[in-house]
């Protein structure tokens, strides 16, 4: 993972976190994006996910 970016959400009664992260292709070694909204106590263990 070479960057990670977190921004926070609220939308009305629940508070949610937008995590990114960039993923190495192994076919062809492009980085992409992958993004995902959560709740912020579940963001440690997506981005530490491979």
């Amino acid at each position: 993972m070479a960057k990670k970016s977190i921004a926070s959400l609220q939308t009305g009664s629940n508070r949610l976190t937008k995590a990114i992260k960039m993923v190495k292709s192994e076919k062809t070694g492009a980085y992409t994006f992958v993004e995902s909204i959560m709740a912020p106590d579940q963001v440690s263990g997506w981005l530490s996910k491979k």
